[in-house]
């Protein structure tokens, strides 16, 4: 049974297929930097990293995630946390992607 963050995932990749969104779903490996997005988009031509996490609350930041967020939007892309497609939607209007 899948856990309530694969459940957002899921939920947030078909958003993002709805958008014609580009997108991976990152798997953690020893193959990739530690702290990389859980999914990484393009959309409408930007660059995205969304850090999923638990809609309970219970999935914490770590200061490794906030740095490659933190890296990500230094280099013009756009990164953040995300508990739901909602969030997704909103932050994306908000950085004037969609």
């Amino acid at each position: 049974m899948a856990g309530p963050e694969k459940k957002i995932e899921d939920k947030i990749k078909k958003y993002l297929d709805s958008l014609g969104a580009y997108y991976l779903k990152v798997h953690g490996s020893m193959y990739q930097p530690s702290g990389t997005p859980d999914i990484l988009a393009c959309v409408n031509g930007r660059f995205i990293g969304i850090e999923v996490k638990r809609p309970d609350g219970k999935g914490r930041e770590s200061a490794l995630q906030k740095s490659k967020i933190k890296k990500i939007r230094s280099a013009g892309g756009v990164a953040f946390f995300a508990k739901s497609v909602e969030e997704v939607s909103a932050m994306l209007k908000h950085e004037n992607v969609i």
